[in-house]
């Protein structure tokens, strides 16, 4: 799910096309392709790998009025030109792109396409061919569309070209990103309006749901029930002086939203020739090792906790976290083949390399996970694995903390594959990572419910506390630091289990105590501990994952692999400190006496 531009009535389309996919590039792909039309003929042109050789291939592309054009990352199916979108009925009249993943598509194969030939391996491809197959039965492409979305289980955005008619885009979505971008005598339709600004600032959202049909002139959007509905556009105004934020009113929120893609990015960066891409020497001293230490601070310190677990899990061998400032001067009595695995957004943390200087003076490796090549980190450790999170500008970290968890992720998988450990054996790392991004893109697109539970829950509130068990308690400590470090609210982070030993003490009649429940051998108990809490007053939310939840819990998100839920969990998490420091009227990206990177001890 990673970029889709849609144009009608722009006569330089293909150029248009080519130009809003590359300002998508950032989002991570491994695939790219365009389909455009004019009055006389229409040019389907799709490559594998960056959209560079696409633009060679497209050099003898005519320019239409009508196209669309699409950048993939693979989660049905391998990065190849077969499975590229754009994707085309069997009879030719229907081309199709689309964002998201279906989840009953094989349903949906075996309903309606029991005697239609697919061509490629994608959810999408049977999309296509289903509206196709309603057409031909009779409905229009609007209809068809309508009757698709009802019969969906899952997340969409699509684009669709009917080739029988040169003046129509249709476009539809649920949860998955969609924007209108309104022309001068054209209009288009992106997943991302940084694909269109070079070309508009006028534009109008798409809500989940709805259906819409788009002209060079007019614009209609029609609910689930076909009515049509009235909306008003905006107008998206760029900072000279702050380009890089694009259309967002806060670097956080924009790094929020890049997490997909970041997840994407590393998948591409670590993964080639059906093989880990991790420099064998880093893998031959972590096997070697009988323990390995994690170092971090703050937020890089929490992911080292999931991280641990990742690797505990993945690799059998003992893993520790610590923070630094205590490590670097109250060292605990080490292993006798001890590992040391920093982690720091900057490289440059100064309690971390207090600590590597001092593990490099009794002669042991080490190895820094950083967002910054070249750091001093980078440079002091025996090796470096890169982040590959882009320039993180807020100073509450989010794309960073998930970029450290995903390259542990991986890191764990390629050890265990060295050891032969069978839980690594049957842990498909980077299909499990495609899902968690997929997930990702749904979950930044609800952020009108995060802002919506903000201000019903939070509100000229203190305290709040955040809870969990295992992976859940982990994120709750960073749950509860975006929170406090943004918006000022006291927010603690506890197992949930420790609340009836001190801290319930604390609970007063509506305080919010927000339960995080990933894990299925934890949930019941975590509910009990909600309970303890909700007969002295608390408030509570409940943030579950979806094959656990109940109707009642408050968010409920897609479900993950249980080892990589911390990456899922942690999306509405950050809206909500994110909210509730814009409810605060405060600087989002530059919250009081804090810097982004720590150089001083």
């Amino acid at each position: 799910m990673c970029g889709i531009v849609g144009i009608i009535g722009y006569q330089n389309t293909k150029d248009a096309l080519l130009e809003g996919l590359e300002k998508l590039e950032y989002r991570g792909y491994d695939s790219a392709g365009i389909f455009v039309k004019n009055e006389e003929k229409e040019k389907l042109i799709k490559s594998a790998g960056r959209i560079a050789l696409l633009r060679e291939k497209a050099t003898q592309v005519m320019q239409g009025s009508l196209g669309i054009g699409h950048t993939r990352w693979a989660t049905h199916g391998e990065a190849t030109e077969q499975n590229a979108h754009p994707h085309c009925s069997n009879n030719g009249r229907l081309v199709l792109v689309h964002n998201g993943v279906i989840n009953n598509d094989q349903e949906l194969k075996e309903r309606y396409l029991t005697n239609i030939p697919l061509k490629s391996e994608t959810d999408s491809e049977i999309a296509v061919q289903v509206l196709a197959k309603f057409v031909q039965n009779g409905e229009s492409v609007k209809e068809a569309l309508h009757h698709l979305a009802g019969e969906i289980e899952g997340s969409y955005a699509f684009v669709v070209i009917d080739t029988q008619d040169s003046h129509t885009l249709y476009a539809a979505k649920n949860k998955s990103p969609l924007l209108i971008g309104i022309g001068n005598g054209f209009n288009m339709v992106g997943s991302d309006a940084m694909a269109m600004l070079s070309l508009t600032s006028t534009f109008m959202e798409i809500m989940d749901g709805e259906v819409v049909t788009l002209t060079n002139d007019k614009v209609i959007i029609e609910d689930q029930n076909q009515q049509m509905i009235s909306r008003e556009t905006y107008q998206a105004s760029l900072d000279t002086n702050d380009i890089d934020k694009g259309t967002y009113p806060f670097y956080m929120l924009k790094e929020i939203d890049e997490q997909p893609g970041v997840i994407r990015t590393i998948s591409q960066a670590y993964y080639h020739n059906q093989h880990i891409a991790i420099d064998q020497s880093i893998i031959d001293d972590i096997t070697t090792a009988d323990r390995l230490y994690i170092i971090a601070c703050g937020t890089s310190m929490h992911a080292g906790m999931v991280g641990a677990k990742l690797l505990e899990h993945l690799t059998h061998i003992p893993t520790e976290v610590h923070i630094a400032s205590e490590f670097a001067y109250d060292m605990p009595h080490l292993s006798k083949k001890p590992y040391f695995i920093f982690i720091s957004q900057s490289g440059e943390t100064a309690d971390s390399r207090q600590v590597l200087v001092n593990i490099k003076a009794l002669g042991y490796s080490s190895l820094t996970l950083t967002n910054v090549a070249g750091s001093t980190l980078s440079r002091e450790a025996t090796h470096t694995l890169l982040l590959h999170a882009g320039p993180e500008i807020a100073v509450a970290s989010t794309k960073a903390y998930t970029a450290q968890i995903a390259v542990l992720s991986i890191l764990a998988k390629a050890v265990g594959d060295a050891k032969q450990i069978k839980e690594a054996n049957n842990f498909d790392v980077f299909h499990e990572l495609g899902l968690v991004a997929s997930v990702m893109d749904s979950l930044v697109s609800e952020k009108e419910n995060i802002h919506q539970l903000v201000k019903a829950h939070l509100n000229n509130i203190n305290d709040v506390f955040y809870i969990g068990r295992s992976f859940d308690y982990a994120l709750s400590l960073e749950a509860a630091l975006k929170l406090k470090e943004i918006s000022y609210i006291h927010t603690e982070g506890f197992a949930a289990g420790e609340l009836k030993h001190g801290t319930i003490a604390l609970i007063e009649k509506g305080t919010p105590v927000i339960a995080l429940i990933s894990q299925e051998t934890t949930a019941s108990h975590t509910r009990s501990n909600l309970k303890e809490v909700l007969s002295r007053g608390a408030d509570t939310i409940i943030i579950a994952m979806e094959d656990l939840a109940l109707d009642t819990d408050t968010i409920i998100v897609p479900t993950v692999h249980k080892w990589l839920s911390p990456l899922a969990m942690i999306i509405p998490c950050q809206l909500i400190a994110y909210y509730a420091a814009l409810e605060r009227g405060l600087d989002v990206d530059k919250p009081r006496n804090l810097a982004k990177s720590v150089t001083v001890e």
